[in-house]
């Protein structure tokens, strides 16, 4: 392990991409998030806070502090950013309603903010911000919300988290790096 002076030596990122699951390990043998990280990593006990699905990309955070973990993952401790593809016409009634809530099997799934940063054809780009993460949370949250012109459920396309209260992910896709000791205090500072 490498470790500089200013690195925090409880707190590494990394930018995963899709294809690799969030896990120590998998039965089924698809590629776990611990591929692409150092060895140490995994015998360390390093653990990831919070999870990304299979389809989706970006910043992870990981820990051997389960106080630090917690924190991070307690819903309205931290809010997370993420960009993402939607297939359909976003309209401003369904951001309304993201923001307002959409109660669904799994609890009231909603966003803090939605901004339309984008569109392509049928596909509009948001950049989405939460402070809790249930499972699927966002694809559910769009998934239950029709396009008006098709009447067809949105579909989140692609999803890709962005940043993680104040840190935001700056490395290459499948890389890792420790944050700094400033960067872990300034994420931590509100917690």
């Amino acid at each position: 392990m490498n470790i500089e002076l200013d690195d925090s030596k409880k707190l590494l990122a990394l930018n995963k991409p899709k294809g690799y699951i969030v896990t120590r390990s998998d039965d089924l043998g698809r590629k776990t998030v611990y591929d692409l990280l150092p060895d140490w990593v995994f015998s360390d006990g390093w653990m990831p806070i919070g999870r990304l699905d299979l389809e989706s990309k970006g910043l992870l955070l990981f820990t051997r502090d389960g106080k630090i973990g917690n924190l991070l993952t307690k819903p309205k401790n931290c809010i997370k950013v993420y960009e993402i593809w939607v297939r359909g016409h976003v309209t401003h009634e369904h951001i309304l309603k993201t923001i307002k809530g959409v109660e669904s099997p799994y609890g009231l799934l909603k966003a803090l903010d939605v901004e339309k940063i984008g569109m392509a054809k049928a596909k509009t780009k948001l950049r989405v911000k939460i402070d809790e993460g249930k499972n699927r949370h966002i694809r559910r949250l769009f998934g239950s919300l029709k396009d008006p012109k098709f009447k067809t459920s949105l579909k989140v396309l692609s999803l890709s988290r962005v940043s993680i209260g104040d840190f935001k992910l700056d490395i290459k896709s499948g890389e890792w790096r420790f944050l700094s000791i400033k960067e872990e205090k300034v994420l931590m500072k509100n917690l």
